[in-house]
Formats: structure tokens, C-alpha cells, sequence
């Protein structure tokens, strides 16, 4: 899996790090003309959820946003996890507190202040 120096990627490729959060990463396991359609699905909706959000129309984003949760969940980003060794999902909890936080704790030392 792909890391950067902004949002570092877990060594076994399952989450990415924002803010000291975890957040889970697409399954690798998908065709990439699949992944990109879902990625395509998306975004329409992230900017559906925004112009919802502008027009003040409640329906039209609670629509969008469940258009949203779909593609995330489609993508595995959401709902039953990927992988299938039996490890426990730690999607949006802080990298401190799960098994990720002593490797975590090594790369954000090694990042310049």
C-alpha cells in the first residue's frame, strides 16, 4: 500500500492516518475499473451532499449522504471489514489506543517539527 509523509499508511495497508485517527483504507482486492467507478460514485455524491448543503435542501442531503455511505461501504471503507484474518476493525479511533500506536509513535518521531 501506498504511504505519504502527510497521511502515513498502517504497514499491513488497512488504514491510513489523519490527526492521530485512523481511517480504513479501499480494498486492494477490487479491479481498479471497479474501484475507479465507486471512486467516481463518490465523489458525485460528496459534491451532491455540498450543493444540498448550499440550497439548505435537508432531503436532497440526507439523500447524498446515504449515496455517500454507499460507495464508502461498496469500496470498504465502511461496514464488514476486507480482510479476512478475523482482526478487529479500528476505523476512526485513535492510533494511541489500538495496536498500531508503537509504530505510529516511531514514524511521528522521525517527521520533521
Amino acid at each position: 500500500m501506498p504511504s505519504s509523509e502527510k497521511y502515513p499508511c498502517t504497514p499491513d495497508g488497512r488504514y491510513f492516518v489523519v490527526a492521530g485517527r485512523l481511517w480504513r483504507m479501499s480494498n486492494p482486492g477490487l479491479a481498479p475499473e471497479q474501484r475507479q467507478q465507486l471512486v467516481d460514485q463518490l465523489m458525485t455524491a460528496r459534491r451532491q451532499v455540498g450543493a444540498a448543503k448550499r440550497s439548505q435542501d435537508a432531503a436532497a442531503e440526507r439523500a447524498a449522504r446515504a449515496a455517500v455511505d454507499l460507495a464508502k461501504r461498496a469500496l470498504g471503507e465502511r461496514g464488514p471489514v476486507w480482510w479476512t484474518d478475523g482482526a478487529p476493525d479500528f476505523n476512526r479511533r485513535k492510533v494511541a489506543n489500538t495496536p498500531y500506536a508503537d509504530w505510529h509513535a516511531t514514524i511521528a518521531s522521525n517527521q520533521p517539527a
